[in-house]
C-alpha cells in the first residue's frame, strides 16, 4: 500500500510548486501516484486502521449510486486497484465495462481527448496536492470513437493525520447540453452577424431604457462604441434633449401597450451633427408577458429628408412663380383689355350703334377671366412674400371659409407672428388649410377658431373645432390629411398633435421653430 511516507514523499516534490505547476510537472506527478497505486494492488490494511475502511462494497451504498444518472468512481490512496469502485454507467456512456476500466488505473487519462489532457492534469494535480475539489469540464473519447462531455465533480479525503485516504467524485454526461449550447451559440453567432452587418440601427434596451444591445451601424452613426453605452440610458446619449421626454413616453407606451410604434426622433452623434432616423419599435415580453427587452430598429433618412425637402421647395418655388405669373402677367394682361373692351363699349355707346351691347358682354367675360385667374394664382401662391404673410393669407381663408359654407370661422391673433420665410408661411397655410377642410368634411363642424401665436423661438398654430372628432387615438391617424399635415410638419422642424376636445371636437397644434429674425421684425413691426 502507499504508505505515509511514500504519499508525503511525492506531495513534497511538488509542494513549492503548487500555484506554477506546469503541464509536465503535473503529469510526472500524476504518473508517481497511478505506479505507485498498482504496485499495491495485492497489499492488505494493518489491523488498526481496517476500521477506517470505507465501505465501498456495501451493498445499500452500492444500490444508491448505481441509481444515479451518472459515473461514480471512488479510488483508496492507500489500497490497491482491486478496492476502486466506477458504476455500472461507465460501460453505457463509453462503452467499457466496470473490469476494462478499472484494469487500467490510467485509463482516465488515456481516454481524455487530447486537448484537454494538459488542463485535466494540472487541475487533478491541484486536487492532489492541495486538498481543493475539482469541478471542471472535460471531453472523453468512448469505445467507438465518440467524444462524451463530462462534468466532473470530484474531491480527496484525507485520513485525521492529514494523509490522503480515497478519492470520490461523479461525472455527469452533458453531450446533449453541449450539443444544444453548441446550437444555440451558432444561431447567437449568426444572429450577431446580421445584427453588425444590417444597414439599419439596431439598439436593444432592457425595461428602464438602458442600452443591453448597440450594432455596428449604429456604432458608425453615433461615433460611440457598444462598450462606452453600454448600460447608460439611451435618450441621456443620443437623443436631443427637447426630445428626451417624448422618448421616455413612447418606452412607456411600449411596456403599457405592447404594440409595435412607429416614430422620429433627431440623432446626436459624438461630434455634435444631428441625424434624422425613422424608428420602429416594439418588445420582446419575458415569461409571464412582462418586458424584458425594448428593441428599437432604425433608418437614416436624414439624405431622404432633404432631397425631399429640396424637391417640396422646388415644387413650391415653381408654384410660387406660377401664380405670380398668373396675378402679374396673365391678370394685369387681362385687365388692360378689359379696358381697352369697356372704352370701346362706351364709344360705340355714344354713338348710338347696336355693337355696343357685345362690347359690354365682352367686359363682362374679360372680368370673369380676371376673376378665374386671380383665384388660380391665390390657389398657386396663397401667401405673399412678406413678413405679414400668413396673417393675411389666414384671415383672408377664414373670411372665405364663412361665406362659402356658412360656418363661424374665426382668426385669433393676440400678437403679429411676423414670418419673413414664405416657405415656412406657406407650410403652415396648408396645414391650417387642411385642418379646416377636415373638420368640416369630416367633422361636420359649425365653429372654427384658427390661433396663430409665438412665443421666444418657438410659433403655435392652432385651429379647433367642435366637430364630430376622430373616433380613436387621432394623433395615430393613418389618414392622407393627417399624414400630409404630419409630413409638413416635419419639413419645417415641427410637430403636430392633436387632441380631443370636451364637451366635442377636436384641436390640432402644430409647433414649429420661429426664424431668428422674427423678434427683431416684430420689434421693428411696434416701433412704427
Amino acid at each position: 500500500m502507499i504508505s505515509a511516507s511514500n504519499t508525503e514523499s511525492i506531495a513534497q516534490a511538488a509542494s513549492n510548486h503548487t500555484d506554477g505547476l506546469s503541464p509536465a510537472e503535473a503529469e510526472t506527478l500524476l504518473v508517481d501516484l497511478a505506479a505507485a497505486f498498482l504496485s499495491n494492488s495485492t497489499h492488505h490494511l494493518e489491523e488498526e486502521e481496517a476500521e477506517e475502511r470505507l465501505p465501498n462494497s456495501d451493498a445499500i451504498y452500492r444500490a444508491l449510486v448505481e441509481q444515479i444518472p451518472a459515473v461514480v468512481f471512488m479510488a483508496h490512496m492507500d489500497q490497491g486497484i482491486g478496492e476502486a469502485y466506477v458504476s455500472p454507467q461507465i460501460e453505457a456512456t463509453l462503452g467499457f465495462s466496470q473490469e476494462e476500466w478499472l484494469e487500467d488505473p490510467i485509463r482516465w487519462y488515456q481516454q481524455i481527448h487530447p486537448e484537454d489532457k494538459q488542463r485535466w492534469s494540472v487541475e487533478a494535480a491541484h486536487m492532489f496536492l492541495s486538498g481543493t475539489p475539482l469541478r471542471s469540464t472535460y471531453r472523453v473519447i468512448a469505445r467507438d470513437g465518440r467524444t462524451v462531455w463530462f462534468h466532473c465533480e470530484a474531491k480527496m479525503i484525507r485520513r485525521k493525520d492529514g494523509r490522503p485516504w480515497f478519492i470520490h467524485g461523479v461525472g455527469f454526461d452533458i453531450t446533449e447540453l453541449k450539443r444544444i449550447e453548441e446550437a444555440l451559440q451558432e444561431e447567437r453567432n449568426v444572429a450577431s452577424a446580421i445584427l453588425h452587418t444590417v444597414g439599419a440601427l439596431v439598439v436593444v434596451l432592457d425595461p428602464e431604457g438602458r442600452i443591453v444591445r448597440f450594432n455596428r451601424t449604429c456604432e458608425q452613426i453615433s461615433g460611440y462604441s457598444f462598450e462606452e453605452v453600454r448600460g447608460k440610458h439611451f435618450w441621456d446619449l443620443c437623443v436631443v434633449p427637447e426630445e428626451a421626454e417624448r422618448f421616455k413616453f413612447i418606452v412607456e407606451q411600449l411596456q403599457a401597450e405592447h404594440s409595435a410604434k412607429d416614430y422620429e426622433t433627431s440623432w446626436v452623434a459624438r461630434d455634435g451633427s444631428q441625424r434624422l432616423i425613422a424608428w420602429s419599435s416594439t418588445i420582446l415580453p419575458a415569461e409571464g408577458g412582462t418586458p424584458r427587452y425594448v428593441i428599437a430598429t432604425g433608418i437614416d433618412i436624414t439624405e431622404r429628408k432633404r432631397l425631399e425637402k429640396a424637391l417640396l421647395e422646388v415644387s413650391a418655388e415653381e408654384q410660387r412663380r406660377i401664380g405670380q405669373d398668373l396675378h402679374d402677367g396673365l391678370g394685369q394682361h387681362l385687365t388692360g383689355i378689359a379696358f381697352m373692351s369697356k372704352v370701346q363699349q362706351q364709344k360705340l355707346s355714344e354713338k348710338g350703334l347696336a355693337e355696343a351691347a357685345e362690347a359690354g358682354r365682352i367686359v363682362r367675360l374679360v372680368n370673369e377671366a380676371i376673376n378665374k385667374t386671380r383665384e388660380l394664382a391665390r390657389g398657386l401662391l396663397p401667401v405673399v412674400s412678406d413678413a405679414q404673410g400668413l396673417m393675411s393669407a389666414l384671415k383672408r381663408w377664414a373670411v372665405e371659409v364663412e361665406d362659402l359654407f356658412k360656418i363661424s370661422c374665426r382668426l385669433r391673433i393676440d400678437e403679429p407672428v411676423l414670418i419673413h420665410d414664405a416657405s415656412l408661411s406657406t407650410h403652415l397655410y396648408r396645414i391650417a388649410q387642411e385642418a379646416v377642410n377636415n373638420a368640416i368634411k369630416h367633422g361636420q363642424a359649425k365653429n372654427i377658431i384658427i390661433s396663430l401665436s409665438g412665443q421666444n423661438e418657438y410659433g403655435t398654430l392652432r385651429i379647433e373645432n367642435d366637430g364630430s372628432g376622430l373616433p380613436q387615438h387621432p394623433a395615430n391617424s393613418s389618414g392622407m390629411g393627417m399624414q400630409i399635415m404630419n409630413y409638413r410638419a416635419r419639413m419645417i422642424g415641427g410637430s403636430l398633435s392633436v387632441q380631443s376636445r370636451e364637451p366635442r371636437g377636436i384641436a390640432i397644434t402644430c409647433v414649429f421653430p420661429l426664424p431668428k429674425r422674427n423678434e427683431e421684425l416684430k420689434k421693428a413691426s411696434h416701433d412704427r
